[in-house]
């Protein structure tokens, strides 16, 4: 099996504290009582730390999770990743997430790794970026931050909409394919133009388009930073930082991930030292098949 490292880019971390955490539950922080960055601060004494609710028990399933870690203030911080292929369709994915902290590994620390907790895949994707900017983090459903929205629609009658509506094909990674659409309108303009697609649609076939309208929430400007990114991840900035986000192949997902937390697909996060400095490496070994689930069908 061939791996190699593919470069993230850079985020940035002025708060002295980096999170990694699941982009579904960003904004859920605040309802447990502290924000992001509160709960982070606190936690981040020994070098990093796991978050998850309840804090006082053990990571219950289908909620927020995020590793927390002390990172450089005044500098860029660079992120690779170890790829390895997808066993859904052979697309190269990420095996090894890995973050040059900007600071020395401390001499008391030993040889190390430090095991900081483990984390599950989020179906929606992740985020990396500063504790503090990740404060003001918009989710998916929250209003879009600039006034604009993207319209898409794909389906079996693409083809006919698109004769009768036009929209341009968005980029995306595999081959360039990918849904047709309007992006970056007024977001009344947006909404109206949608609806003019499912009045079509009503009055026409009834079925067979999915029309999507995605606000300019954060967590939508991060997943379109990946459209056209291999490994589908992007950097945007958020809160004035630039913060890396990371999405997953529906089908990849269901395949390495499925189940998250609750049926125990989750991945150790680390501290180690690299050359003297300090990085943090998410660990997501290749696929392998369960011996006892017989050949692929």
């Amino acid at each position: 099996m061939t791996e190699s490292y593919v470069d993230l880019g850079a985020v940035a971390a002025p708060s002295g504290v980096l999170v990694l955490g699941m982009a579904a539950w960003v904004d859920f922080w605040p309802e447990t009582g502290r924000s992001l960055s509160e709960r982070a601060f606190a936690a981040v004494e020994s070098g990093g730390a796991h978050l998850y609710e309840p804090a006082d028990g053990e990571p219950r399933p289908w909620s927020g999770e995020a590793i927390v870690v002390r990172a450089a203030v005044h500098q860029p911080l660079q992120i690779r990743a170890l790829t390895s292929p997808s066993p859904f369709d052979g697309e190269p994915t990420i095996s090894v997430l890995e973050v040059d902290l900007g600071l020395p590994w401390p001499e008391d620390r030993g040889a190390g790794p430090l095991v900081l907790g483990d984390l599950p895949v989020d179906r929606c994707g992740m985020v990396l970026g500063d504790a503090r900017a990740l404060d003001g983090f918009s989710g998916l459903d929250r209003e879009s931050i600039d006034g604009l929205a993207d319209v898409t629609y794909w389906g079996k009658y693409e083809g006919d909409v698109h004769a009768e509506f036009g929209g341009e094909r968005v980029p995306r990674h595999h081959g360039g394919y990918g849904p047709r659409g309007w992006l970056d309108l007024p977001l009344p303009q947006a909404e109206a133009l949608a609806e003019k697609l499912r009045t079509w649609l009503r009055d026409g076939p009834g079925k067979g388009l999915m029309i999507a309208v995605n606000a300019h929430t954060d967590y939508h400007r991060l997943n379109r930073a990946g459209w056209s990114h291999p490994l589908l991840s992007g950097v945007a900035e958020v809160g004035g930082c630039p913060v890396l986000g990371i999405g997953w192949d529906p089908g990849d997902h269901s395949m390495r991930h499925r189940g998250e937390r609750a049926y125990g697909q989750v991945y150790p996060a680390t501290l180690e030292s690299l050359a003297g400095r300090t990085v943090l490496r998410w660990t997501i070994p290749p696929y392998s098949p369960d011996p006892d689930d017989g050949p692929a069908s």
